[in-house]
C-alpha cells in the first residue's frame, strides 16, 4: 500500500507522480489475481487523487492528500469485503489502528518515482 501523506513527503507526492506505476487493467491477468487488480486500482484512484489535491492551495495539499489517502484506502476495503476471499489484513482495523497498519512496511514510503 501507498505511505500515508506526511510534510516529508509531500513533495515527492505532488512532482514525482509521473515518475510512480499506474496499472491498466491489461496489466493483470484474466484468470486470479482479483486482489492484485483492486490493489491497482486503488494506486490509480489515489494517483488521481493526489494529482488534484497537489493543483489545491498549499496550505491544502496536506489535509487534500491524507483525506484522498484514507478515502481510497477506505474503498480498498469495502471492496475487499465484496468478496468472497479473505480481506487485507490492514482492513481489518478500525480507526486508526487500520491507518496505523497500512502506512507500517512500506516499499516507498517517500514516494519516490519507481519507473
Amino acid at each position: 500500500p501507498p505511505a500515508r501523506p506526511t510534510p516529508q513527503n509531500l513533495a515527492a507526492i505532488c512532482h514525482q507522480g509521473q515518475g510512480r506505476p499506474r496499472y491498466p487493467a491489461s496489466f493483470f491477468s484474466r484468470s486470479g489475481g482479483s486482489r492484485y487488480r483492486r490493489l491497482g486500482n486503488t494506486i490509480n484512484r489515489l494517483e488521481s487523487w493526489y494529482r488534484s489535491c497537489c493543483s489545491e492551495q498549499e496550505s491544502q495539499i496536506l489535509c487534500c492528500t491524507t483525506q484522498a489517502w484514507k478515502e481510497t484506502l477506505s474503498q480498498f476495503c469495502v471492496e475487499e469485503y465484496s468478496t468472497k476471499t479473505l480481506a487485507y489484513e490492514c482492513c481489518e482495523g478500525r480507526g486508526d489502528a487500520r491507518w496505523i497498519c497500512f502506512n507500517s512496511e512500506l516499499p516507498n514510503p517517500d514516494y519516490n518515482p519507481t519507473l
